[in-house]
Order: structure tokens, then C-alpha cells, then sequence
């Protein structure tokens, strides 16, 4: 294992609490860059694309890795909440892991530095994020009151100032920004670089833009919330993944009295697709965020919803009453999220649970055997050990 700095050694008691989900066409050579941060904890690789492709994983990390035959096997006619060729295929990873706290990257992100050329450590800071109190019901101008060397601004009421439970710490980027199609077509050679040493609750009753790309929550708390939706293959939008399942958790976090953080920590993006790609694919999302926010904007849960997932499958009516006379796509997508959370349901039970031990078992049979076949590789029908 490579050397752990100070500042990683108290994380370590959370190895057993946070799994790290990767959605990925490609091999995941990115990792040795996390190595550091990363090789402590469990990743789930949930793989898009064609399941009969060997996507390589470096050596000395602890990991699952589920492709689309694994997914139909696990769930059975209820994979079909489940998106590929669109980073909405992450949420499977979700459903399948068994700890309290998730932390998602896109495979096109990298370790950022920060002013002084130190690395960042973003599991780190993402927990101090999630481990410390919101803010939503009254906005502190100094940013996160609960941040080292900040504090309470002369006006915020007293009675407002434990807080509540933060569930989402929602992290930035450094180089490319998270930009939507037109406007990288207008701005193709713009660059972030700005690091800003804050954090921030977003206030209750207000919506946000999330990007999947390096995000962490509470599983255990709004878990069933955090589904990337009906898009990519077969589905006529794409891209907008991450933002439905921010702006329906911000709504649950709303209703339930949970906080959302924005800010640090940052991630080096470096942009792997083709912005004109991403208009044709983005096109339709354009238009149906312009409907969907007002209405998510407008959503009243009703009181006698006290769970997630009572949450949840009201807002699936709302947008099936509301927004399917729209558009039809939106039929389907509130379809998806019942069956997400019915497919929730089915996996974190004790039932549920055994199911899921045993292909967990197939899977890593299988990578058993790729790590095999690559240490012995195969001469003429035979194993290197054999032919020696």
C-alpha cells in the first residue's frame, strides 16, 4: 500500500463506512494517480458500454466491477431503471453497496492541487463536509460557519445555529468547467482556474445544478434519492442525469430537514468528450430542464411522507401527473423511479441481501480469473505455469 500522509490516517476509521463508485468505458489507468486517497477503501466500477470488453483496473485496489449482463442478472426484469451509454449507469453502484457513505468520480477526473501545489485530499474534505452541520434556514455570509477559522456572522439567530444533518457535499473542478453544451461551443478554450477556499450550504427552497463527477452523500439517509434517471441509450435525453437526481434529493433534503454543501473539494477535470456530441446529446435535456425545475420548484410533499422512499415515490406521481401530459418521456422516467426504488428495496433487505452476496461471489470469481489469466497469461492452449 503506498504511503499515507498524517493528514489520511484519521479517514482510515472510515474505510469500512464510505465505498467509492466509478462509472467507466475505459481502463481505469487513472488510478494510480489516486492511489494515495483511494487504495484504503472499497470501489464499485460499474462499466457502460459493451459488457464484453475487459476494462483494466491497476493493481492493489479492493473493487467490484459490475457490467450490463451483471446488472440484468442481479435485477431481473427491474434493471430496466437502469441507464447506459449516460453516467446514470453509477447509480447501480449505489443500490449494491452496503456502507453508509458513497463518494462518485467521473473517469475523467485527477487529483487537483491546491494554492500552495498540495494534493488534494477529497475524501477528506468531502466527510468534514458531510461530519459537520448545514445551514439551510438562514444563509451565513461567511460561507460554512462550521469551517476551521470561521463562525457565526453578528444577525444569524441563535436559535438557528446547531444546524441540521448534512447529507450532500457537492464538490468543483478545476481546468474544465462543468459547462452545458452551447456554452462550451461559445467558450471551447475557457479554463477554471480559481480556487476558492469555500463551502457553503445551499438554502432550503432553493435548487442546484448537481454534477455526478465528485459528489458525496449519506447513503444510508438519501440513498434511495440519488437515482440518475431514464436517459442515454433508448431514452431521447442524455447529460442531464446528475442534475435530476439533484434537484429531487434537494427537494426530499427539503422536505426531510437535511442540508446539501457545495464548494471544496476540487477535482482536476479533464474533459474526455466531444463538445459537439455533447449538443446533439444534451439537445433535448436543454428543453425539458426548462419545464422540470419550475415544477420541481413548485413541489409540495405531503407531510404524511416521512420516509425517502415515501418521498420519492410521491414526487414519481407528480411527475407523471404533471409533467407526463408534457411530454411522454416523462411517463417513462416516473415508471424508473418506482422501479428504482422497488429494485432498493429489493437489495437492501435480508433477502435481498443474500441474493446479492451470491453474484457478488460471480463477480469476483470472474475478476479471480482475469487477474489469473494476466499472471500466467496462455501458450499454446496451456498456462505459462503449465507449458513450464
Amino acid at each position: 500500500m503506498a504511503q499515507l500522509s498524517s493528514s489520511m490516517e484519521p479517514m482510515l476509521k472510515l474505510r469500512d463506512e464510505l465505498d467509492i463508485v466509478i462509472p467507466t468505458i475505459r481502463n481505469l489507468d487513472l488510478l494510480e494517480t489516486w492511489r494515495p486517497f483511494f487504495e484504503p477503501y472499497h470501489l464499485i466500477i460499474i462499466q457502460d458500454g459493451d459488457p464484453s470488453k475487459t476494462i483494466k483496473v491497476p493493481e492493489g485496489f479492493d473493487y467490484e466491477l459490475y457490467n450490463r449482463n451483471d446488472i440484468n442478472r442481479i435485477l431481473g426484469h427491474k434493471a430496466s431503471c437502469i441507464s447506459f451509454k449516460d453516467s446514470a449507469c453509477r447509480c447501480f453502484g449505489y443500490m449494491v453497496s452496503k456502507k453508509k457513505y458513497i463518494y462518485t468520480i467521473d473517469d475523467d477526473c485527477f487529483v487537483a492541487k491546491d494554492p500552495s501545489g498540495k494534493d488534494i485530499n477529497v475524501i477528506e474534505q468531502h466527510m468534514k463536509n458531510l461530519l459537520t452541520p448545514s445551514t439551510p434556514h438562514f444563509f451565513n455570509t461567511l460561507y460554512d460557519p462550521f469551517a476551521s477559522g470561521a463562525e457565526f456572522v453578528r444577525g444569524y439567530p441563535f436559535s438557528m445555529r446547531e444546524g441540521v444533518k448534512t447529507v450532500v457535499s457537492h464538490g468543483l473542478w478545476l481546468n474544465t468547467p462543468d459547462y452545458d453544451a452551447p456554452t462550451k461551443l461559445v467558450k471551447p478554450l475557457e479554463r477554471n482556474t480559481k480556487y476558492v477556499d469555500a463551502v457553503m450550504t445551499i438554502p432550503k427552497g432553493t435548487l442546484f445544478s448537481m454534477c455526478g463527477m465528485n459528489l458525496a452523500f449519506d447513503r444510508e439517509l438519501i440513498g434511495p434519492a440519488m437515482y440518475f434517471g431514464l436517459m442515454g441509450d433508448k431514452h431521447p435525453i442524455t447529460g442531464y442525469d446528475d442534475m435530476w437526481a439533484g434537484w429531487c434529493a434537494k427537494v426530499i433534503c427539503d422536505h426531510m430537514g437535511w442540508g446539501v454543501k457545495t464548494g471544496l473539494p476540487y477535482v482536476w477535470h479533464k474533459k474526455a468528450s466531444n463538445r459537439s456530441e455533447n449538443l446533439k446529446r444534451e439537445y433535448e435535456g436543454i428543453f425539458c430542464q426548462e419545464v422540470g425545475v419550475p415544477f420541481l420548484q413548485s413541489v409540495v410533499l405531503p407531510k404524511e411522507c416521512t420516509s425517502v422512499q415515501q418521498c420519492y415515490l410521491e414526487l414519481a406521481k407528480q411527475v407523471k401527473d404533471t409533467l407526463g401530459q408534457v411530454d411522454p418521456y416523462f411517463i417513462k422516467l416516473a415508471d424508473g423511479m418506482v422501479t428504482w426504488i422497488e429494485a432498493w428495496d429489493d437489495l437492501n433487505t435480508p433477502k435481498g441481501n443474500q441474493k446479492l452476496k451470491h453474484h457478488k461471489w460471480l463477480v469476483s470469481k470472474r475478476r479471480s480469473k482475469l487477474i489469473t489469466k494476466k499472471k500466467y497469461g496462455v501458450v499454446d492452449g496451456k498456462s505459462k505455469r503449465d507449458a513450464n
